[in-house]
């Protein structure tokens, strides 16, 4: 079943076309990839998908309502001032959620021994463990995660790998931009190549990586991308 698609869109910022005939579709319960560097067009792909841009042509589809949706953007939103706990208890009177259920966002991603700590104090890993706590407080069916482990050191990166692939299990739709090929690779079930706005690849990254003779390693996705573009993704 399809969780979110796009067909044939397009989509400019005065003179700069930032999105080009861009078709893809995402499907339920899977991991879905996006690998290109910055300003390929992969945040421009979430904000309209997520209803914040709208597109100059084509179609896109989401199957699910806005409150059914979970974000984690590169602008992560928190309120400095505030706990933990307090940053979460403000969508879960939003949303009617129980403080079980609060507690329980807090514990998987790491943060119970920090609950009660300011915002402001906080490292950048702990920073972007209380976002995501904040995407699934509601259990979402589709995520969508804007670089989810960018600047965060390895061990950190390894638990937001971790939980994600738990959300994927238990049936959420999890959509993924990065530019790490390691990431690409080992998380998700097919991702899509973004390059100056148009889809140049798409399918199971190992399938990717036949098509263009590439050994399986996780460098093979940036092999098959200079192969492509003649850069890298960095």
């Amino acid at each position: 079943m399809i969780s979110a698609s796009m067909k044939n869109v397009s989509k400019s910022f005065g003179t700069n076309k930032v999105l080009k005939d861009v078709t893809f579709e995402t499907r339920e319960g899977e991991i879905f990839g996006m690998l290109g560097p910055s300003g390929a067009g992969k945040t421009t792909i979430i904000n309209i998908l997520t209803g914040q841009l709208s597109v100059d042509s084509g179609e896109c589809y989401v199957s699910v309502g806005n409150n059914e949706i979970g974000l984690m953007l590169e602008h992560d939103g928190l309120f400095n001032r505030l706990s933990c706990l307090d940053n979460l208890i403000v969508f879960e009177d939003i949303y009617g959620i129980p403080r079980a259920r609060t507690l329980e966002a807090l514990e998987r991603v790491g943060l119970t021994d920090a609950k009660k700590t300011i915002v402001d104090k906080l490292s950048k890993g702990m920073r972007q463990r209380l976002v995501l706590a904040r995407a699934i407080l509601h259990k979402p069916k589709i995520l969508f995660l804007d670089e989810p482990t960018s600047a965060l050191d390895p061990m950190t990166a390894r638990g937001i790998h971790a939980l994600i692939q738990e959300l994927r299990d238990t049936g959420s739709t999890v959509f993924l931009t990065t530019h790490n090929m390691e990431e690409a690779t080992h998380l998700c079930d097919r991702i899509v190549m973004l390059h100056q706005g148009a889809i140049i690849e798409e399918g199971p990254p190992k399938d990717i990586c036949q098509r263009h003779d590439s050994i399986k390693t996780v460098m093979d996705l940036e092999s098959v991308f200079v192969k492509l573009t003649g850069g890298g993704l960095a």
